[in-house]
């Protein structure tokens, strides 16, 4: 009876060393699996959203006054460009802009995508093209003084007119993809100012570019240099761009869960 038990506490004793060995040699095998289940419940669509419902919320971007629907289109955007490695893996910078709203409101807002984390909440200018407080009419065009919407990626520093100032290139072919030839770039400008909108009851109007207070500008250019995604959205029905594709940027964020589905079928 007791060689019995002594060879089943053997037998049990050699099974729990084989499954610890096991889990160390497979750290991520119970996540894995958890994360096809979780996949084969829900679209890569449907995880997406619920992933940047999560970023806008932590960051508290509501309360800060960027609406979901403009998030989402800036936030789809930032993963289709690093999907096709326009923006660097390790950049997790995204800034809004909402030209859809007052100058006398702050409508820039710079977000860690990675720490879901707002990290500048400012005003910044339109184009004197485009209207006086609110922007209505958008170009791409020399000489419009126009805003231009769409995504940008953010360039080098140099010292021009306005000291120092970060140039941008525009992706949107038609819409943006001018900016450099008309000069279109970060800088800081005295008419940005809470000053002037008690005067005004609006901010001062730029040549084009996303002009911001003298009192930041150095801040906002070093946290959102060298390759980091800029969106400026607006009213204008007729803006469209290959980087607002929701299911392309989806099947970057969660590949495992479109392949699963795929599988599935």
């Amino acid at each position: 009876m007791k060689r019995s038990v002594l060879w089943v506490t053997c037998i049990l004793l050699l099974l729990s060393v084989t499954i610890i060995s096991w889990k160390a040699e497979n750290p991520n095998k119970d996540y894995h699996t958890k994360s096809v289940i979780k996949a084969g419940k829900l679209s890569a669509r449907a995880l997406f959203a619920q992933y940047l419902t999560e970023i806008y919320n932590n960051a508290q971007l509501h309360a800060a006054g960027l609406d979901f629907e403009v998030f989402e289109k800036a936030a789809t955007g930032f993963f289709n460009l690093k999907s096709q490695n326009q923006v660097g893996q390790t950049r997790s910078i995204l800034t809004v802009v909402d030209l859809a709203k007052s100058s006398s409101t702050k409508r820039m807002w710079i977000i860690d995508m990675l720490d879901k984390e707002l990290l500048m909440h400012t005003w910044v200018a339109h184009g004197n093209g485009s209207g006086r407080d609110m922007a209505s009419y958008f170009s791409n065009q020399m000489d419009s003084h126009a805003s231009s919407l769409g995504f940008y990626i953010t360039e080098g520093i140099y010292q021009g007119k306005h000291g120092r100032s970060l140039k941008l290139e525009g992706l949107d072919a038609g819409f943006n993809d001018n900016a450099r030839a008309r000069s279109i770039v970060v800088h800081g400008a005295k008419y940005v100012s809470e000053g002037t909108i008690n005067a005004l009851g609006r901010l001062g109007l730029s040549e084009g570019c996303p002009a911001v207070s003298t009192q930041v500008v150095g801040k906002v250019i070093e946290t959102i240099k060298d390759g980091t995604v800029l969106f400026i959205n607006g009213n204008d029905n007729a803006y469209t761009s290959k980087y607002l594709d929701g299911e392309s940027a989806a099947n970057y964020v969660y590949p495992e869960s479109n392949a699963y589905e795929n599988a599935s079928l």
